[in-house]
């Protein structure tokens, strides 16, 4: 063919004019598909020839709203934090079951201990004063100008308030007891001959503390950061803060 192409132009002919043959090749191609549905027909034809009888479709359009959602695996994340959530449970109803069955477990030492810390401490004169003798005891007390009060009888003493024993001492045959109210204010009892208390133990106004044969002057004296104090008046046989 290209033997006439070179002819004809040598020629000055038009090449339309040239017959041309064309050869059928060897190889023939495959009729290509016209329509959208031939192609897909076609794709799924050759993927099943290539991977076998195993491929499948699947419709997907039957998944909808009104269904139930397709269920995941719970992340490591979840997970973790239902572990803590329930540890932190298990830890509450433990201090809880503690508080009501062992209140002198050392874990409510330790909580009680720091919750006190964090609270600031009562001064002295937040506290309210209690008789240092019955009312039913007819009994004559005096204070002194210093702050100490005094009396001598046969009768049960109480301590001016709330506190702990800090320490019981004798001498010359009678006793001294020292109430700690605070970590400054704190009273003493001298000049009785039995004490009720050991030391450690919480006194309670009311209650009695020690008692007098009445063979012996009996002292009461309240301090402040080892300061004695005066600043009350007896109203009977109760201390009052003065105002």
């Amino acid at each position: 063919m290209n033997e006439e192409l070179d002819y004809a132009e040598m020629l000055e002919i038009p090449v339309n004019t040239v017959k041309v043959v064309k050869k059928k090749s060897l190889f023939s191609r495959k009729k290509q598909p016209d329509t959208a549905d031939e192609i897909k027909t076609q794709l799924i034809d050759s993927v099943n020839e290539r991977v076998g009888d195993y491929v499948f479709t699947e419709d997907l359009t039957e998944i909808n709203s009104g269904e139930e959602p397709i269920k995941t695996k719970k992340s490591k994340l979840d997970i973790a934090l239902i572990a803590e959530t329930v540890a932190v449970c298990v830890l509450a109803i433990g201090i809880f079951a503690t508080n009501i069955f062992m209140p002198n477990s050392a874990i409510n030492t330790f909580i009680n201990y720091f919750s006190a810390t964090n609270q600031p401490e009562a001064a002295y004169t937040d506290f309210t004063l209690s008789p240092v003798v019955s009312d039913f005891n007819d009994v004559e007390i005096t204070v002194s100008e210093s702050g100490v009060i005094s009396f001598t009888d046969k009768c049960a003493v109480y301590p001016v308030c709330e506190g702990k024993v800090a320490a019981v001492y004798q001498n010359q045959g009678v006793y001294t007891v020292e109430i700690a109210h605070t970590s400054n204010f704190s009273s003493v009892v001298t000049g009785v001959d039995n004490v009720y208390y050991q030391v450690g133990e919480t006194v309670k106004s009311g209650v009695p503390v020690a008692y007098s044969s009445g063979d012996s002057q009996v002292q009461i004296s309240m301090y402040n950061d080892g300061t004695l104090l005066n600043c009350y008046t007896l109203s009977g046989t109760l201390p009052v803060w003065n105002s």
